[in-house]
């Protein structure tokens, strides 16, 4: 199948192109190498999907260019069965400094899509949104019908985007799918993320830095997880029309993530309190009950035995990512 993989280059559309190129899979990846963080990373994955479809009967294209750019959008989605929809501007903290290129990127650039894909036909649009679109919770875990309030520029853009793709899978006849996502880490996350901040610290002697006092709770969810329940979509349209939740089912405390990775590395640190940024979610819990009735979606990973595989990795690999950590 021919697979169009927006921000293919970044974590989580870099690991679904590696993927879909290794089954096979005829993969376009268009990225405009935002660099947001360091890219490094990004030409790492390019490197990575290129190596999975030579090792395969797949094939991997990476094309340089922006989903505001309607003309390629079209002429790109014109060629594809599929289209897994992951660019987007990223960052809660930085949303709040520019919430019109937000705007422009995450809903502008994702209706760019949409008009394509309805112009041309396809067998499903699936795109990522993100647990931001709850904002403060009513009750935990987050169900799909809980109510839609996000407090960040960022998650407002991506619920705006989510809410257009499942209505003109409505309207117009064609399949789209919206995955909210619940901070997904793994090998070659963004490197300004908690986990491989305080992976990086504690294996260089430093103490975990925290924000705020701790107590705010994170659902993790590892990112063969995710990977799986995208490639479920591929065959399964009982999702269809549908905004589901993909989390690992299970939150910590922030204090209580990082004392672990001390405990397992440094256990001599002492943790670091520092001030809180007021864009940040307090609490984050998935409930993921409507993903296993449609797609079957199962977390195979808990938050420790993720993070106990992600730090396997890193160590693999500290020669090339730590100094990306490093610099974040």
């Amino acid at each position: 199948m021919n697979i169009l993989v927006t921000g293919g280059t970044g974590f989580i559309g870099g690991h679904l192109a590696e993927r879909f190129a290794s089954d096979g899979h005829a993969v376009v990846v268009l990225d405009n190498l935002e660099p947001f963080y360091n890219l490094d990373i990004k030409h790492h994955n390019v490197e990575t999907g290129r190596e999975a479809a030579a090792a395969s009967d797949g094939s991997y294209e990476f094309i340089l260019g922006d989903v505001r750019d309607a003309d390629l959008v079209t002429d790109l989605v014109a060629d594809a069965d599929y289209v897994y929809h992951q660019a987007a501007q990223a960052g809660v903290r930085a949303s709040v400094e520019n919430p019109r290129k937000y705007d422009e990127i995450n809903v502008d650039g994702t209706l760019n899509l949409l008009d394509a894909c309805r112009d041309e036909g396809i067998e499903r649009f699936v795109m990522a949104s993100s647990s931001s679109v709850y904002g403060v919770p009513q009750y935990l875990p987050y169900d799909e019908d809980h109510p839609m309030t996000p407090v960040s520029p960022y998650g407002a853009s991506k619920l705006a985007a989510e809410r257009y793709a499942c209505a003109y899978s409505e309207v117009y006849g064609f399949p789209a799918v919206a995955l909210r996502y619940f901070t997904v880490y793994g090998p070659r996350m963004r490197p300004n993320m908690a986990i491989s901040n305080f992976v990086s610290r504690c294996m260089n002697g430093e103490p975990p830095i925290i924000y705020g006092d701790g107590a705010q709770t994170r659902d993790f969810t590892y990112i063969d997880d995710v990977v799986e329940a995208n490639v479920t979509l591929l065959d399964e349209d009982a999702a269809d029309g549908e905004a589901i939740n993909i989390g690992s089912t299970d939150n910590i405390e922030i204090k209580t993530l990082a004392g672990e990775i001390r405990d397992q590395l440094a256990p001599d640190l002492e943790l670091v309190y520092e001030e809180r940024h007021d864009a940040d979610a307090e609490h984050t819990h998935a409930s993921t009950e409507k993903a296993s009735e449609l797609i079957g979606y199962e977390a195979n990973y808990t938050i420790r035995e993720g993070v106990a595989k992600f730090i396997d990795w890193y160590r693999g690999n500290r020669e090339w990512y730590e100094p990306l950590v490093r610099q974040s």
